[in-house]
């Protein structure tokens, strides 16, 4: 297993995820250093409702499973998507992505530091679809709005968590995305079927 420390020595972590299968390996990893995280689940990104609700239920059956906290952030689609506009053609990786990940970061922060947590992170750097630097950019620029946050930049691409991440999604015989999860990706994924 990764050997790994939060960037401040603390124990306890509030975990952004996205899913469950990009979830599985990072918190397996964080319980192995002895880190407890706590899952902050906000992606009003996710279109339409039902895949929304099809994500959160799989992501709340992994955390409950293993009894760790489910923090249940609200699904504000027409937020998002307002978010969004004039970046709608923007292409994956581009500025509308930047943009994704800044409001769902700056909301994980917002909670972090009303409910006690200095330090956060994200399953999204789990993805090889995603660009870390944006992420990391999204996720300082979070930080910098609630002060006494921190965003662990943590690549959870690395030390085999990738792999473990596929058996763990066998394993849990988890339901299993075929894109990031906005109108946008779904679209593009539908073109190229």
């Amino acid at each position: 297993m990764l050997k790994i420390e939060t960037p401040n020595n603390e124990d306890k972590v509030l975990l952004h995820s996205c899913c469950a299968p990009c979830s599985s390996a990072i918190i397996e990893c964080l319980l192995a250093n002895n880190i407890r995280p706590t899952v902050f689940y906000y992606n009003p990104n996710i279109y339409p409702q039902a895949e929304y609700d099809i994500r959160k239920a799989e992501a709340i059956r992994y955390v409950k499973a293993l009894g760790l906290d489910f923090i249940d952030g609200d699904y504000d689609y027409q937020l998002w998507r307002s978010s969004m506009s004039g970046m709608e053609d923007e292409p994956e990786r581009g500025g509308r992505c930047l943009q994704c990940f800044t409001l769902r970061l700056t909301e994980t922060a917002r909670y972090a530091a009303e409910h006690g947590f200095t330090l956060f992170t994200t399953t999204l750097a789990s993805s090889r679809w995603k660009s870390l630097d944006q992420i990391n950019l999204a996720g300082r620029r979070a930080a910098a709005l609630y002060p006494g946050t921190i965003f662990w930049e943590q690549n959870w691409r690395k030390g085999g968590l990738q792999d473990r991440r596929n058996q763990l999604l066998k394993e849990h015989d988890f339901y299993n995305q075929q894109y990031c999860g906005c109108e946008f990706s779904m679209r593009r994924l539908e073109e190229k079927e």
